[in-house]
């Protein structure tokens, strides 16, 4: 799956690493960015995190907790 952000100048690439299957850490993260030097976040133009199967579920769900309540508006 791909995600662009900031106005497609960082892309998020989540997928499962078929070649690491063996490993724990099997699912990558990986961030590319597009931008200026002075704009970016991270210092490489890309940069890749593994993450364990337990550790992708538990960002999955932060995301999607952080975006329930973001939709929740107070004195509604």
């Amino acid at each position: 799956m791909s995600i662009d952000l900031l106005d497609g100048t960082l892309q998020i690439d989540i997928f499962y690493e078929c070649e690491d299957h063996d490993l724990e850490d099997n699912i990558c993260l990986s961030i590319v960015e597009q931008c200026p030097p002075a704009e970016k976040i991270f210092r490489a133009g890309q940069t890749h995190i593994y993450l364990t199967p337990a550790e992708a579920a538990m960002l999955g769900r932060a995301l999607l907790d952080a975006a329930q309540h973001s939709n929740q508006h107070p004195g509604d």
